[in-house]
């Protein structure tokens, strides 16, 4: 038993290694972003559900990386600003499937095309679900969930995703940035974002790391008839799902669990619906259930998992048209262990600029923000002021 165990942290171990930096880097550019940006711009810009709009929602929510409990919960604190429920949902999606980290992270555990089918999938999924939206959601129904929302009812990083971090002072985009209040600004969203996300990443690895030492690749294989082409393909983007929701992973997290299914024989879609999964969730269901109400969270689950399915097969069939689906099931879950090699270089590099954000964030004030965390959702909850910078 101890060996078996041995193997599944031994696999967790290494794939963490193997996507360090990357993380570091990717909050490290949403932190910059969210610096100069401030929420309320972001909802104004939400106003309304034309295709400009959602790409702008889209573009937006993918420079604000998020985990997916405080993506969910900044999608209603859009909503209840004015923001129009399905751009709020395309932000909500961009913020946790469309991010720099979640696609270099593809890169390095399932390679390029992957990380090409996520950001090809992604605004195919928006799309889909914006047309679902206009066939089965009624204005009856927005109503309702609009009044559920103004209720306030606490879900989960509610704190989190109150908090506005950014810079208040003027000026242009490097200008802010470069200063005092920036740097203090980057490091506490960057902490922030790391807190926010640090439980569902190691979840996710745990478990990707027990299910690729312990569940023996034939299990898989039958799962996934493997084997049988046409009939992987077809029920790999309706299963996708279906295992992320059972799997209680989401965000990144969910990233090494792709990998040891793509090696037990998924098909390529069905990896890429079971990415977009992690905003279905159990837990996430329940909380659009507190959020917008029962009938909105079915509504939710049928529409979410339908255009889930629609990337899936859309990815499918475009790199199955094109030659582009890969053929090596050989994602990276081995429990190699650390080496010197220029991933060793990065981590220590990027660990480095982690290590300084750190500092700065404990040294100007940050400390008590992460007990606010799951504060109230309407707390009013705000970053650094300028003037209160100790070290600017």
């Amino acid at each position: 038993m101890w060996t078996a165990i041995g193997r599944a942290l031994a696999m967790t171990g290494s794939m963490l290694w193997e996507i360090l930096w990357a993380l570091i880097l990717g909050f490290a550019l949403s932190a910059v972003v969210q610096a100069v940006v401030r929420k309320t711009t972001v909802a104004n810009l939400l106003g309304d559900d034309r295709p400009r709009t959602l790409a702008v929602a889209a573009g937006l929510g993918a420079a604000s990386s998020s985990c997916s409990y405080a993506a969910v919960a900044l999608a209603r604190s859009l909503f209840r600003k004015g923001a129009h429920f399905t751009a709020a949902m395309a932000f909500e999606i961009g913020s946790t499937n469309l991010v720099a980290e979640l696609g270099v992270i593809l890169a390095l555990l399932l390679g390029w095309r992957f990380t090409l089918a996520e950001f090809l999938g992604g605004p195919i999924m928006i799309v889909a679900l914006a047309v679902l939206f206009r066939l089965f959601v009624r204005q009856r129904l927005l109503d309702a969930a609009r009044e559920q929302a103004e209720r306030g009812l606490a879900g989960s990083m509610e704190g989190h995703a109150a908090m506005d971090m950014s810079v208040r002072r003027e000026g242009s985009f490097l200008s802010r940035l470069g200063s005092g209040d920036g740097f203090t600004a980057v490091a506490h969203v960057f902490v922030m974002e790391w807190a926010a996300i640090l439980r569902d990443l190691l979840v996710g690895l745990l478990i990707a790391g027990a299910v690729g030492a312990w569940v023996p690749d034939s299990w898989w294989h039958a799962l996934f008839f493997e084997g049988h082409p046409v009939l992987s393909a077809v029920w790999g983007p309706l299963i996708g799902p279906v295992v992320a929701i059972l799997s209680f992973v989401c965000s990144v997290g969910n990233v090494p669990l792709a990998a040891v299914l793509w090696n037990g024989g998924i098909s390529f879609g069905g990896v890429v619906s079971f990415l977009f999964a992690d905003l279905l969730i159990l837990p996430i269901l329940n909380i659009y259930r507190k959020y917008y109400g029962t009938r909105m969270m079915l509504v939710l689950l049928g529409t979410f998992y339908a255009a889930m399915v629609v990337a899936g097969y859309a990815v499918e069939l475009l790199f199955g048209v094109t030659g582009l689906t890969p053929e090596a099931r050989d994602a990276t879950v081995l429990d190699r262990g650390i080496s010197w090699n220029y991933t060793t270089w990065l981590n220590i590099a990027f660990l480095l600029l982690a290590g300084l954000l750190l500092v700065r964030f404990a040294r100007t004030g940050g400390l008590p923000m992460l007990k606010m965390m799951n504060g109230a959702p309407a707390s009013g909850m705000s970053g650094p002021e300028p003037g209160r910078n100790p070290d600017r």
